[in-house]
């Protein structure tokens, strides 16, 4: 896997993640959608972990860095 994703990307990934958190723990959020947002959550964390997005792959998207 190539890395297709840039430290911004991440960042924002990561705190999107933590404001679904904290929402499901306040209960602000339930049922349903509570748990569909927890798992893009959980999807969000890992992608960011890894430095790879499937779904920039075949738009050709990459956030990373430019090797020159």
């Amino acid at each position: 896997m190539k890395k297709n994703m840039g430290t911004i990307d991440k960042v924002i990934r990561i705190l999107i993640a933590i404001v679904i958190a904290v929402l499901f723990f306040a209960k602000a959020i339930s049922g349903t959608l509570a748990i569909v947002l927890l798992i893009l959550a959980g999807i969000f964390v890992v992608t960011s972990f890894i430095s790879f997005c499937p779904l920039y792959l075949p738009f050709g998207i990459n956030t990373g860095k430019k090797k020159e």
